[in-house]
């Protein structure tokens, strides 16, 4: 009998296959006024109609209030979510319910398309189904009897998904609540009286697994947690967060446009928000040529056959703009990445070992066709510009060029105040078939980049099975921003299979006069210029730091008496390299002063007849207010000081978004 090893350290001997739920009352956990709603066996969260194994194990329960508990309570919640709209609208069609951040979606198909004016409906219905508390019930059947029940079901969508994508399950699983049946692999809490307040949030269109070619579905948004309290409180934090959408605030400041007529995706960058993306790749190309980049650039198009070779085409097939194909039925491709590119420009000419590392930078813009229901402002697009860079380096330099590359990364997060990061270690998924290249090439890579990331003591460091590269591991560096929300933005990419001579057979003459193959690092510390300003203008709330600001300085005359100083003030300004303007309006000073508070300039100059004979200013913090007079020449260089050093003065305050979710049971 398997030794079961509790939470308290208490242990205990049991049969196997007993159910979880019947070893509760023999520990300490399980007593009090709360029950548990689920567990964590041998470091994996299940429900408590989980069994146990054959081996020793350890068990711990989760009571309601847990945070480890809310991803398995959010999914049950999404099924009560579906049994309500089934009951509302008879004949739905239902594709998949799983937890997503802090809540869950259900992606279905209803005769009559349901609108915003229906969810108090759905959610009423919820709180009586929560209120009625009928168990979830497990039960597992082979794979024909689980066609068949869906069938008698009518869930067509279930039935192919049945019948192409778990093809290889010999047994499935369904959870039955009152006449409410469906397709699941849990985990579920045991009953849903425990899920204390719900709210449906939004709807959005979806496409049956993610193919712009098949059925258009309905995705259902909730969120679901323990206490009315903390769902409110969360509500309040998502309010405050919508404030800060970079689409909003991106209009508010005159940052960004899209248009229709020009394509979804395409960003149209204006003045203010050309000038930050400058300021930002004026940055990237100081530390550049600190760090022995040349740069390069490439065109917009390549051939086909171009990422034949680097096996980009056909592997992201679906995600790529189709082919141009000229009179001469030659076929030219948006570039959707510049390493192919890059690789040309190396074997342009023969390489010796004394050549290298060959550092290649370019602010590359690439092309993928990303399905419209995916796109979102700026974080999502089609068309994007990469702070790209590829090393051609020895097999002897690699762990030294890597640990450059996140230094290099390491001081972008720090210039922009990311503090709070983890590194994701994306390693090869064994049995996935999309991988190019030999497993001992692998093997040497993942190694390489693992002890470089544990040597810089870089948080997380974790291997993730399935998030490599087709062609090699990567080092993600995943950001919190001020809302709590994680992105993957800067990415190091170790990669033996592209120069390979399988692809396109780069070389360089070694020590030993004998031709060998080099090994290509890809980074980019920004990822993209459109992600990356989308996140900083919500990390920020549009209030960005001096020197990354678009408009530093306003000029602010107290009356129409000091404009001649205030112009004289603003070409001062001008002439030391910061960018300022001068606000001639016929407005009274307060009202000026707001309008370049809700323009979120970081300074403001005042400026009147007393300044004017003293050759003073009166400098004003945005957010810090009158920071009083001083000699013009000296606030000049006091502002010129803090952009050079790059200071955040003001660090993002985060918005604590709550306990958030990751995976608490997927229907398959």
């Amino acid at each position: 009998m398997p030794t079961v090893r509790f939470h308290d350290g208490s242990t205990r001997d049991y049969p196997v296959g007993t159910r979880l739920a019947d070893c509760v009352a023999d520990v300490a956990e399980g007593q009090g006024k709360l029950p548990p709603i689920a567990a964590v066996l041998a470091g994996k969260t299940v429900g408590l109609d989980a069994v146990l194994p054959e081996s020793d194990v350890s068990l711990e329960f989760l009571k309601a209030g847990d945070p480890r508990a809310l991803p398995v309570m959010r999914h049950s919640a999404a099924h009560v979510m579906a049994r309500a709209v089934m009951r509302l609208f008879p004949g739905v069609e239902l594709a998949f319910g799983p937890t997503v951040g802090d809540g869950f979606y259900y992606d279905m198909r209803a005769e009559r398309p349901i609108t915003d004016d229906d969810l108090p409906r759905i959610e009423e219905e919820m709180r009586k189904i929560i209120e009625a508390d009928e168990a979830f019930e497990r039960m597992e059947v082979d794979r024909d009897k689980a066609v068949a029940i869906v069938r008698d079901l009518q869930q067509p969508l279930k039935v192919e998904h049945i019948e192409t994508g778990l093809a290889e399950h010999p047994s499935l699983s369904f959870y039955r609540q009152g006449e409410f049946l469906d397709l699941c692999r849990g985990p579920h809490i045991p009953s849903p009286g425990c899920i204390g307040a719900v709210k449906l949030t939004s709807l959005a269109g979806a496409y049956w697994k993610g193919d712009a070619d098949r059925e258009q579905l309905q995705r259902l948004y909730g969120t679901a947690w323990f206490t009315q309290e903390d769902l409110d409180a969360y509500l309040a934090r998502l309010e405050e967060a919508r404030k800060r959408d970079h689409r909003v605030l991106g209009k508010q400041l005159d940052l960004f446009t899209t248009s229709p007529l020009v394509g979804s995706g395409l960003v149209l960058w204006m003045p203010k928000g050309a000038r930050l993306r400058a300021t930002l790749e004026s940055f990237v190309r100081d530390e550049l040529a600190a760090r022995g980049y040349e740069p390069v650039y490439t065109p917009h198009i390549g051939k086909v056959d171009l990422y034949k070779i680097s096996g980009h085409y056909p592997y992201y097939a679906d995600s790529q703009f189709k082919p141009i194909v000229m009179h001469d039925d030659e076929q030219y491709l948006l570039k959707p990445m510049n390493c192919p590119h890059h690789t040309m420009i190396y074997k342009a000419r023969p390489h010796s070992y004394k050549d290298l590392p060959l550092r290649l930078a370019e602010f590359g813009t690439v092309y993928r066709y990303e399905q419209s229901g995916e796109l979102g402002g700026m974080t999502r697009v089609r068309g994007f510009t990469q702070d790209d860079a590829h090393i051609f380096c020895t097999p002897e330099q690699v762990e030294a060029e890597v640990e450059g590359c996140i230094d290099f990364t390491l001081k972008v997060l720090e210039s922009l105040a990311f503090e709070n990061f983890r590194v994701r270690l994306g390693f090869r998924d064994p049995s996935s078939d999309k991988y190019v290249g030999p497993p001992e090439r692998w093997d040497e890579a993942e190694a390489a980049i693992e002890r470089v990331a544990r040597r810089m003591n870089l948080p997380g460091c974790e291997p993730e099975p399935g998030e490599a590269a087709f062609y090699g591991p990567k080092i993600d560096f995943v950001v919190n921003d001020s809302l709590g929300r994680e992105w993957q933005l800067g990415t190091v990419q170790l990669d033996y299979n592209l120069p390979s001579k399988e692809r396109f057979d780069l070389e360089y003459v070694g020590a030993d006069n004998e031709r060998h193959t080099p090994v290509m690092i890809h980074r980019a510390p920004l990822g993209s210029m459109e992600r990356f300003v989308g996140v900083l203008i919500e990390h920020f709330a549009g209030g960005f730091p001096l020197w990354l600001a678009p408009e530093q300085v306003r000029v602010i005359p107290v009356s129409a008496k000091s404009e001649g100083y205030a112009k004289a003030i603003l070409a001062k300004l001008e002439a030391a390299g910061l960018r300022a303007t001068v606000d001639l309006d016929a407005d009274k000073l307060g009202a000026k002063i707001r309008t370049a508070q809700l323009a979120m300039i970081p300074m403001m100059m005042v400026c009147g007849p007393r300044d004017e004979a003293a050759g003073t200013v009166s400098l004003r913090d945005r957010l810090d207010g009158d920071l009083g007079a001083m000699p013009l020449d000296e606030a000049i260089t006091q502002l010129q000081d803090e952009v050079a050093r790059r200071a955040v003065r003001h660090k993002p305050k985060p918005l604590e978004m709550g306990p958030a979710g990751g995976s608490g049971g997927e229907d398959y």
